[in-house]
């Protein structure tokens, strides 16, 4: 968790929401991202889609069976389907996100039964620290726009 608050530092750096996540497989680092969703104007450029990316290029392959997720805020419903398909086997998030998480917070996305994939689920990883990025990150924009 430790990398994708690095991860989210650097979109904190770049004005993007400081979310950030990396996947692991064996212990190593094979994807990182952080949100590039300002800089790319996409809503596809979510620091989990990012990691995943990376980590389906570097494997050559888009199942991503064995490898864990790393990411500092609860994913949302696009990046929650996204870990599904990529066959995740294990999510690890910092930050619940009681407006936009369906992990845990507005639904339980990877819960649903009818999925034909299991993802592992475990909240609160580093909450403190992933919240404090999150919410420095908002109260230097409220400044900003105060004055």
């Amino acid at each position: 968790m430790r990398e994708a608050l690095k991860e989210a530092g650097k979109a904190a750096r770049k004005g993007e929401v400081p979310v950030g996540a990396v996947v692991v497989k064996d212990g190593k680092i094979l994807g990182r991202g952080h949100n590039l969703t300002e800089s790319k104007q996409s809503a596809l450029t979510h620091a989990e889609m990012m990691a995943l990316a990376k980590a389906t290029k570097k494997l050559k392959s888009w199942r991503l069976n064995g490898c864990d997720l790393y990411v500092t805020l609860e994913p949302c419903g696009m990046c929650a389907g996204a870990i599904v398909l990529s066959r995740i086997e294990n999510l690890f998030y910092g930050a619940a996100d009681p407006k936009a998480g369906v992990v845990e917070s507005i639904a339980n996305a990877l819960e649903n039964p009818k999925l034909n994939h299991r993802v592992k689920v475990t909240g609160g990883i580093l909450k403190e620290d992933c919240s404090k990025v999150l919410s420095g990150f908002f109260k230097q924009l409220r400044l900003k726009a105060k004055g």
